[in-house]
């Protein structure tokens, strides 16, 4: 089985899983995970629903026991240590595990004195740190989705966790949140914490130092953003054709075009880097279609992930 490592293997590991496995009944959730992630990384775990995050995320927490192999956290054991491993760690579930009558101070207070911490100027610097003076005596019913999602990082962070977990973190706001959540989050890691996050946002994992493929409960590749791209077994085409779905149509039945995807006012085709470069627009007059342009692209994570995954359902 394959180990993918987010790091060099020089460096401190901070994560680190043998076969790792969880079934549900005959339904595999994730299925003989192999990871090793260095501190200090961002590590974005990428995949639709239901492909696995979730369930590898709550078994390094200890919340879900393996139904086979094991995982270490921080160099702690989880099945046998799963309390020492969420009192050195912080996790922030898709779900925001606030309480809507209580104050945004109050819910800090709260989660604070669950792990310890009674310090009021502790409480205070989270509070500026993550931008919620203004709001700290509103009661979090009343607030927005993203203020809501700074109030969660914050009770994930009031124990100062060296590793943070965040699980699908930014699912349901808007851009203009995201970007701002994102920005706490590269703050956080050039402060020394390792945050492993979830996503099914194909361009948040633009925003990682490295990117974990998921795909039906397995790990299909872990790299750095810009080598994944770099990887990918094939040529990104650019095409304006006429009739356009025609085109897509055609190009999707064509063996040769390992993806073909509507781009707005356009095609992205990717075809194997040997295929001869008028292959596209042989095809097409082949079919009677009008090929307007035809210019290189540039990989996006899309064009990784959407590759990866139709190679392994083909397989």
């Amino acid at each position: 089985m394959q180990r993918f490592a987010a790091n060099d293997q020089t460096a401190n590991i901070v994560i680190h899983t043998e076969n790792l496995t969880r079934r549900f009944g005959d339904f595999v959730a994730v299925d003989h995970l192999n990871l090793d992630v260095a501190a200090g990384q961002v590590l974005g775990f990428l995949g639709p629903n239901g492909s696995g995050k979730t369930t590898t995320i709550r078994m390094l927490l200890g919340l879900l026991h393996p139904s086979e192999g094991r995982a270490e956290v921080l160099g702690l054991d989880v099945a046998a240590q799963p309390d020492a491993v969420r009192a050195r760690t912080g996790y922030m579930s898709q779900k925001f595990a606030l309480y809507g009558e209580l104050t945004v101070f109050e819910n800090l207070a709260f989660y604070a004195g669950v792990y310890g911490v009674n310090e009021a100027a502790r409480l205070h610097g989270m509070l500026e740190s993550l931008g919620l003076v203004e709001v700290r005596n509103q009661r979090v019913h009343s607030l927005s989705t993203g203020w809501r999602q700074r109030l969660a990082l914050a009770t994930a962070l009031i124990h100062k966790p060296g590793l943070l977990f965040l699980d699908e973190p930014t699912s349901g706001v808007d851009p203009v949140a995201r970007r701002s959540f994102w920005d706490l989050i590269y703050e956080l890691a050039a402060q020394g914490v390792t945050i492993m996050v979830s996503t099914h946002y194909m361009d948040e994992a633009e925003y990682c130092t490295h990117v974990g493929v998921m795909r039906a409960g397995r790990l299909l590749a872990l790299d750095e953003p810009d080598r994944l791209k770099r990887a990918l077994p094939g040529q990104v085409w650019e095409v304006h054709a006429a009739p356009m779905l025609d085109a897509l149509d055609w190009l999707e039945a064509q063996p040769f075009v390992l993806r073909a995807a509507l781009a707005g006012d356009h095609l992205r085709v990717v075809i194997p880097t040997d295929a001869p470069s008028d292959s596209i627009r042989r095809a097409l007059l082949d079919r009677s279609i009008q090929v307007q342009t035809l210019t290189p692209g540039a990989a996006t994570m899309e064009d990784v992930f959407m590759t990866l995954a139709t190679a392994t359902d083909a397989a």
